[in-house]
């Protein structure tokens, strides 16, 4: 079995033998062959290695290849992937049944630490997935204000709701139009998408306006100075809500998230991710008056078979207990030597790219300027650059997200060693690119 830095895998996209032969078995019973659009590699080329087995920083495919992993995934697994204390946790859970369609101290415990954690948070309800989350956010904020109208933000992702699959066009603000076909128009008539960075100008017949407080779903673009600031104030003029979308960065960058990192506080929050212990379970939340409006107390609907699934509050409720102050700064400090790794890298051989580091995350853009709103991800991406660092990463046993538009996720299981082997890995493939 080889390192990561190790024998390189072969071309093209890196998937050995068994990876292969699953991918043509499940093309034939899964839609592309997967069950999230991202993981056929389509933006990357080759076929998809399929996971055997994690520990820690690494995963492990079905022909036995061992990458330093840096989806972890999709930044669910804070602590390193089979952290013992979650895999006993759940394991416990399990014994006493997996589901119950019924209350249980599970719930009552996960929701206290949220609550506890995050100032203004009084009251969460638990669901299944962030897309979840962010459309009872949707339908509370409009049953609570009596209104239609929402805003979002050009390359901020939200889920796959209907009403939150809109694009925007030619970075300027206008009317959602269905980004996805079986979306009907007027799904997304009420929808109005603006550029990230900009505070848009809001009237009374805006519900709330949702937001990535850091964007992740474009790279990773950080707030500019103002920007969460000058929403919360427009939001406060005319009786809108404001909504952040921290099923990235919730418990990712610190206990209270983007909101504590920036101290400015939404109406509602919506947490993933992290908020689960990698299992499946999302959370929305807010204030005891605005939450009391979800029934069974008050008229606006919503309902889940496995929400608050036990499994997955204690797997939760196990993470963050181990998430202390401390432990941000830790990993913290480890993503802020590995971002200034990549970048002298690329600078070494004089690549153009930014790595744009926000706390504990960090994102790749192949762009002589800092990237600030989706125009400039999406032009960053169009050189392909990124496609070829992916594969020369990947035929060093270094596993990075599978498009330009995700950002990179470091466990506390990366320690030192994973941090240098990163970047003695990027060094080389970078040297490579350039020759190319």
């Amino acid at each position: 079995m080889s390192g990561a830095g190790g024998d390189r895998a072969p071309l093209p996209g890196h998937a050995g033998e068994r990876s292969r032969e699953l991918y043509v078995r499940a093309t034939a019973v899964l839609p592309g062959g997967v069950d999230s659009p991202v993981r056929a590699f389509g933006a990357v080329g080759g076929t998809p290695w399929f996971v055997d087995r994690a520990e820690g920083a690494y995963v492990v495919d079905v022909d036995g290849r061992r990458y330093l992993d840096y989806v972890q995934s999709w930044g669910a697994s804070i602590l390193g992937h089979a952290h013992p204390a979650l895999v006993a946790a759940v394991r416990d859970a399990a014994s006493r049944g997996t589901t119950f369609g019924a209350p249980t101290a599970g719930e009552v415990e996960l929701a206290e630490r949220v609550t506890a954690a995050v100032p203004g948070c009084e009251m969460v309800r638990f669901v299944s997935s962030g897309t979840e989350a962010v459309m009872t956010a949707v339908r509370l904020a409009r049953g609570a204000t009596g209104r239609d109208r929402i805003v979002i933000f050009s390359g901020c992702y939200h889920g796959h709701s209907d009403a939150l699959l809109a694009a925007g066009g030619s970075g300027l603000a206008t009317f959602g139009l269905p980004s996805s076909a079986g979306v009907p128009a007027h799904a997304v008539a009420d929808t109005v998408v603006v550029p990230y960075n900009v505070v848009p100008e809001l009237d009374e017949r805006v519900a709330c306006v949702v937001v990535e407080p850091v964007a992740a779903n474009m790279g990773l673009v950080a707030p500019e100075a103002g920007f969460l600031a000058g929403l919360r104030a427009a939001c406060d003029d005319v009786g809108a809500l404001l909504v952040f979308d921290e099923v990235i960065t919730g418990f990712r960058l610190g206990r209270s998230g983007a909101s504590g990192l920036y101290g400015v506080s939404p109406d509602l929050w919506c947490f993933g991710k992290v908020v689960g212990g990698g299992l499946p379970l999302a959370a929305l939340g807010g204030a005891r008056a605005l939450m009391e409006n979800l029934a069974p107390l008050g008229p606006v609907y919503q309902a889940g078979t496995l929400s608050g699934n036990p499994l997955a509050t204690a797997a939760g409720a196990a993470a963050l207990d181990l998430l202390v102050p401390d432990v941000y700064r830790e990993l913290g400090a480890k993503v802020a030597t590995l971002g200034a790794g990549l970048a002298d890298a690329f600078a070494s051989v004089g690549i153009a790219a930014q790595v744009p580091v926000v706390g504990t995350l960090f994102g790749i853009f192949f762009s002589a300027e800092p990237v600030r709103d989706h125009a400039g991800a999406r032009k960053a991406a169009a050189t392909d650059s990124y496609r070829a660092f992916f594969n020369a990463m990947a035929a060093r046993n270094v596993a990075l997200a599978p498009s330009p538009y995700e950002v990179a996720f470091t466990s506390l299981a990366h320690g030192d060693e994973e941090i240098a082997t990163t970047v003695a890995a990027a060094r080389s493939a970078a040297a490579e690119m350039a020759r190319a």
